[in-house]
């Protein structure tokens, strides 16, 4: 399998000159641990992340420094660190040019380039823009499928799912962070829903796409107020039995 065959087309992402507490927002609210920065023409130029916001000014965590190895060894790096925690815009806190991998690359490619560099989510790139994220959960729903035995996607199974989801993402009740992928035919839906109405109606739109056999639902349901959370019936039946 590749990279755009499991990514989340639809990223959430942030431009520098917006601000950490934009940024930190975001992340609460569409419930992801990272974003990728990208300038006005889409290009990516940074990814921010929870790691970024531990050491803040605000919440009283700033890095303790030794005053005597600042002096011997220079006071370049408190300076850094003085900017981390108190810069106000993204391009202050975030890490500069991230790792990224190709729309081709496999997951073979991407997994060992999460471990190499400790990372929980690579951006796609075509060209230098962003065109997806893949992350730990994305992998997690291709292992998830690779279980039942189904066979590996063709070129037919690609065309399905770009129509999946560009049917799904124009709509308010699209999911966060949809992922689909496609063996056969064969669908596979996950993502957060913030309505348990709006399951069936994603199914529905998985199920009109042309060359559908079945859709599995792997939907999430969480309440974005009480934090409240609901599997779908499917995977909880998957659960006992797996």
């Amino acid at each position: 399998m590749r990279a755009h065959q499991i990514m989340t087309r639809k990223v959430v992402s942030v431009m520098p000159e917006q601000s950490v507490f934009q940024a930190a927002n975001l992340m609460l609210r569409n419930h992801v641990s990272g974003l990728p920065v990208v300038d006005e023409k889409g290009a990516i130029v940074g990814i921010v992340s929870e790691g970024d916001f531990l050491r803040r000014s605000e919440i009283g965590t700033p890095r303790n420094r030794d005053r005597l190895l600042g002096f011997i060894f220079g006071r370049g790096g408190a300076a850094d660190d003085y900017v981390r925690e108190h810069g106000r815009k993204v391009s202050e806190i975030m890490t500069p040019s991230p790792i990224t991998v190709s729309e081709d690359a496999s997951l073979s490619e991407i997994v060992t380039v999460m471990e190499r560099n400790h990372i929980k989510r690579v951006p796609v790139v075509r060209d230098g823009k962003l065109v997806g994220i893949v992350s730990r959960s994305n992998l997690l729903q291709a292992v998830a499928s690779l279980a039942r035995d189904i066979p590996d996607p063709t070129a037919d199974d690609d065309h399905i799912r770009r129509r999946i989801i560009d049917e799904i993402e124009k709509h308010d009740w699209s999911p966060i962070g949809l992922s689909v992928i496609v063996r056969d035919g064969i669908v596979h839906l996950s993502g957060v829903i913030a309505n348990e109405r709006y399951r069936q109606a994603v199914i529905v739109a998985a199920e009109n796409v042309q060359g559908v056999v079945k859709v599995h639902d792997h939907l999430f349901w969480m309440d974005l107020v009480t934090g409240n959370h609901l599997t779908s019936l499917e995977d909880e039946e998957w659960a006992r039995t797996g």
